[in-house]
C-alpha cells in the first residue's frame, strides 16, 4: 500500500521550527534583513541583526521560508553548502515598507500566509508536511496529539523514503496547536488577547480551539467551522484562482465542489464550506471581469476567462489597493533580475521533483 499524497504536496521537512510558532513582528523583521544581506541567517551575529536569540533566529528562518517568503539557495561561492536565504517576489509585495501590509496588521494577510504554508505546486512545494496533514488530510475534526501524531507518522511512512522521528512529529504537532489555539485564561482573569497576539498572531485566525474529553478531560483540540468573518472575499478568490493555477494556465472552470473538498484545496486549509466559497466568489465575482460563478448539469463552478494565476493576483493586488502600481514596485521579471537564485532554487526544486516522479512509480509498482 502506498499513499504519496504527502510526498505531492510537501517536502520531507519537521520539527525545524525549534518548537516557536511564528511571532508577532517576525517576518517583516526577517524580510528587511534578508534583501540587503541573504547570508543574514548564517551570520555569527544573526541574533544581535535580528534582536532575538539562536534559537529564535532559526525558527525566523524556518517560518520565513515555510510561508514561501524565502527561498534557499548556495551562495556564489561554487565550494559553498551553506544556503542563502533570497526574498521571494511575494515577500517584498507583502512585506516591503511599501509594501501590502507590512506589519500584519490585517487579518487578511494572515489567512493569505496561512493559505501560502499550505499551499503547493511544481517549483514550490510545501515546507510544513505536518501542517499540510493537519489541514488537508485529516480525517478527523477533533484530535488529541496522539491522534495528529500517529496520522502524520503514517502518512510521513507511507510518503517518504525515510521515516522522522516521532519527537519530531510530536514537536510539530505541539507547534500547530501552539500557532492556532488561544491560550486558555486564568480562572476568573482575562483572556490575554494581546499577549496570546505577541505570542502568535494566528490564533487570531480562530482556526482551532482547546476542548477537555467528555469523559477524561484530557487536553484535546478541534478545528473551528463555520462563517469566517474576518477572511475576505478576495483572499479566498485568490487562494480557489491560485489552487486552480496549479492544473492550468489557461482559460478553463473549476467546481466549487473541489475548491470545498479536495485535499490541497481552499476549504480545507481554511476550513469553509461550499456555501461559503460560493458566497465569496460570486461577490468577488460581480465585480471582477474574467471570473464568474456558472451553474451546469447541477454543478456550479468558478469559470474564468483569462490565465487564473494572474488573475489571482489581479483580485489580490484588489484587496491592497494595488500595491503593483505603486511608483517603483518591481515586476516579477524585475525582483528575479535582482535576485536570480531565486530562478535557480526553483529549478533546483523543479528537478527534485523530476527525480521523485520516476521514484515514486518504481514504489507503486512493487506494492
Amino acid at each position: 500500500m502506498s499513499d504519496s499524497r504527502l510526498a505531492e504536496a510537501a517536502h520531507f521537512n519537521f520539527a525545524r521550527h525549534e518548537t516557536f510558532a511564528p511571532r508577532f513582528g517576525w517576518l517583516h523583521k526577517a524580510y528587511m534583513q534578508v534583501k540587503d544581506r541573504p547570508d543574514t541567517f548564517l551570520a555569527d551575529d544573526a541574533p544581535v541583526l535580528l534582536g532575538v536569540g539562536k534559537n529564535m533566529s532559526n525558527a525566523m528562518r524556518y517560518w520565513s521560508r515555510a510561508f514561501k517568503l524565502t527561498r534557499e539557495f548556495p551562495g556564489d561561492d561554487a565550494n559553498a553548502r551553506a544556503l542563502f536565504s533570497y526574498p521571494t517576489w511575494e515577500a517584498r509585495w507583502l512585506l516591503d515598507e511599501n509594501g501590502a501590509d507590512p506589519y500584519l496588521e490585517e487579518q487578511g494577510s494572515l489567512w493569505l500566509l496561512h493559505w501560502w504554508l499550505l499551499c503547493s505546486r511544481p517549483g514550490a512545494k510545501s515546507w510544513a508536511p505536518s501542517w499540510y496533514v493537519a489541514f488537508q488530510l485529516a480525517p478527523f475534526a477533533r484530535f488529541s496529539v496522539p491522534d495528529l501524531t500517529q496520522l502524520i507518522a503514517r502518512h510521513a511512512n507511507l510518503s517518504y523514503a525515510e521515516a522522522p522521528a516521532e519527537a519530531s512529529v510530536i514537536r510539530d504537532v505541539d507547534c500547530i496547536t501552539k500557532m492556532y489555539v488561544p491560550a486558555k485564561r486564568a480562572k476568573g482573569g482575562a483572556p490575554g488577547a494581546l499577549e496570546d497576539l505577541l505570542a502568535c498572531p494566528f490564533r487570531e485566525l480562530g482556526l482551532m480551539e482547546a476542548v477537555d474529553h467528555p469523559t477524561s478531560g484530557r487536553a484535546e483540540w478541534e478545528f473551528t467551522t463555520g462563517s469566517r468573518i474576518s477572511l475576505p472575499d478576495r483572499v479566498v478568490a485568490y487562494a480557489c484562482l491560485d489552487y486552480a493555477a496549479q492544473t492550468t494556465r489557461s482559460a478553463g472552470s473549476i467546481s466549487l465542489a473541489r475548491l470545498a473538498n479536495e485535499h490541497g484545496a481552499p476549504g480545507r486549509a481554511f476550513r469553509v464550506r461550499e456555501p461559503d466559497i460560493a458566497g465569496a466568489l460570486e461577490r468577488v465575482a460581480a465585480i471582477t471581469a474574467d471570473l464568474q460563478v456558472v451553474e451546469a448539469v447541477g454543478q456550479r463552478s468558478l469559470a474564468f476567462t483569462s490565465d487564473p494565476f494572474d488573475l489571482a493576483w489581479d483580485v489580490l493586488d484588489a484587496q491592497y489597493d494595488k500595491v503593483r502600481e505603486r511608483p517603483g514596485f518591481p515586476t516579477r521579471e524585475d525582483w528575479g533580475r535582482s535576485y536570480p537564485k531565486l530562478a535557480e532554487a526553483e529549478a533546483r526544486e523543479l528537478k527534485l521533483q523530476d527525480v521523485f516522479e520516476p521514484q515514486l512509480a518504481l514504489i507503486e509498482e512493487t506494492q
